[in-house]
């Protein structure tokens, strides 16, 4: 190996000798123009030819050609030059943003799914010219743009691709940014939407276990299980059966009607089908395996606690947004009312503005900020911090594409009081292959995320080929010019 070395040494040396005399002809010759001759004493200086390692020994001339090597960015000259946006489309909306930079490196986002990407797009002349690396400083200029529900969709995207691009930049993953890791996976926790059959659905839950390698699992348990069956609900026939959660189309439907307004109320009988739904699923998983709970219905406390009650034998992990998030006094009646764990957040944006009211009155049991709404990688962390606390333990809501799931990990990495991080794409198999991951383990194994520990930023990059496969037909192109959006039109100050 030395030997092969000393004669590339050698022959270096040679083409040195040559190149250093045609650079010197040309500095002394008076037609030389300045810039010309400016470039040649930059190309001197910076090179590691012209002769300078001609005297060196071999250890020391590998260690000179390797010095030079460009490990990373020079962040302190980072500057946002664009960004633009592809939306993948798998029955709903999951806009990807990109921001580029002056050094060819750039950050991927995602706005929150089901939002818009204009959320983000919006953002952009408030970026533009700005380092990526002053995350927390950006933030503090965007911030007033969120909001809670999807509304926080495109702050959020634009902090994840800040930290993917400042952990590019630095050369470490975004987890370091956040002041480090306390765990290398990240337990996952498998969304499984409900099925009529309760024994069908028993064995898809058993499936989740036994194959797929899930150590938590959650199911769709509400009024919609039992609302075809006649006695079982009191007043669902007004609202067209009560089963239009998220038949968002009219204003005063019931998917935009608040729970206490509805009067929608369970009956004994409905209880008991409930009960009997559930008692299927946990003989089919076990006791041993944790269970939660989503998609209630829109019903009042009075309900909530009936239904909660009749499912405490059943040890389910946790009861998930039973009322609206903002109603603290209404968690806290109906959590002191249960012994089964109570819990919210997916619609909370930022600490103080949510989450800070229903910790400081112990009024939820565990909270379960999303990401894409929560404030992004940073804020989640503070979130979960705060609520550690506070004696409460957080979950975290993901139903978003890869990039949003590894933002997660990251943040998931980084805060010591954390259970479980939602998996929503588990039977979606095109899913990981949105994205390749560019550290060394694959991005899940049996259940569990495997935390980045060798790759700078998020740890994924997209797969293009297969992202355009799975574009959503109403979006404009695979990250398209986005001119429109680089001119700032308003006053953004908040005080005079």
């Amino acid at each position: 190996m030395k030997n092969i070395l000393q004669q590339i040494i050698d022959k270096n040396r040679q083409q040195e000798i040559a190149e250093t005399e045609v650079i010197r002809d040309q500095l002394t010759d008076q037609s030389t123009t300045n810039n010309r001759r400016d470039f040649l004493k930059k190309a001197t200086l910076g090179g590691i030819a012209i002769g300078g390692l001609m005297n060196l020994s071999l250890e020391d001339t590998i260690a000179r050609t390797t010095s030079n090597v460009q490990r990373s960015s020079s962040p302190s000259d980072l500057k946002i030059t664009d960004m633009r946006v592809a939306v993948i489309g798998d029955g709903g909306r999951k806009p990807i943003i990109r921001i580029d930079t002056n050094q060819g490196i750039y950050g991927l986002g995602e706005v929150r799914d089901g939002a818009d990407e204009r959320y983000a797009l919006f953002l952009k002349s408030r970026i533009l010219g700005l380092n990526p690396c002053n995350v927390e400083m950006l933030f503090k200029i965007i911030r007033q743009y969120g909001y809670h529900g999807r509304q926080g969709g495109g702050v959020c995207a634009v902090e994840m691709a800040l930290w993917d691009l400042c952990g590019k930049a630095y050369g470490v993953p975004a987890w370091q940014l956040l002041g480090g890791r306390y765990r290398d996976k990240v337990r996952l926790y498998a969304d499984t939407p409900g099925a009529k059959d309760p024994q069908a659905f028993a064995e898809t839950m058993k499936k989740r276990i036994e194959e797929q390698g899930f150590t938590w699992l959650k199911m769709d348990l509400g009024i919609h299980v039992v609302a075809n069956q006649p006695g079982s609900l009191v007043n669902n026939k007004f609202w067209d059966g009560a089963t239009g959660q998220y038949n968002l189309k009219e204003y005063m439907g019931y998917g935009n009607t608040l729970h206490p307004f509805t009067q929608v109320q369970i009956t004994d009988k409905g209880l008991d089908g409930l009960t009997q739904y559930v008692e299927q699923v946990r003989n089919a998983v076990g006791y041993e395996m944790p269970l939660c709970a989503d998609h209630f219905g829109h019903f009042d406390i009075n309900n909530s606690i009936r239904f909660g009650l009749a499912m405490e034998k059943y040890r389910l992990a946790w009861l998930e947004d039973m009322v609206p998030w903002f109603y603290t006094e209404q968690w806290k009646t109906v959590s002191d009312a249960l012994e089964t764990p109570t819990c919210t957040g997916e619609d909370i944006y930022m600490l103080k503005g949510g989450f800070k009211p229903l910790l400081d009155a112990h009024a939820v049991d565990i909270i379960h900020p999303d990401l894409g709404t929560s404030g992004g990688l940073l804020e989640t962390k503070r979130i979960g911090d705060y609520a550690e606390e506070c004696g409460v333990a957080m979950a975290m809501h993901m139903a978003g594409s890869p990039v949003c799931f590894m933002a997660n990990v990251h943040c998931a990495a980084a805060t010591q009081n954390f259970l479980a991080l939602e998996h929503h794409n588990v039977d979606t198999p095109w899913w990981e292959s949105l994205v390749k991951v560019t550290g060394n383990k694959p991005m899940i194994t049996n259940g569990f995320a495997n935390v980045p520990l060798d790759a700078p930023g998020l740890g994924i990059e997209l797969n293009d080929e297969e992202v355009k496969k799975h574009l959503n037909r109403d979006a404009k192109g695979y990250f398209e010019p986005t001119p429109e959006w680089d001119q700032k039109h308003s006053h953004d100050r908040l005080w005079s």
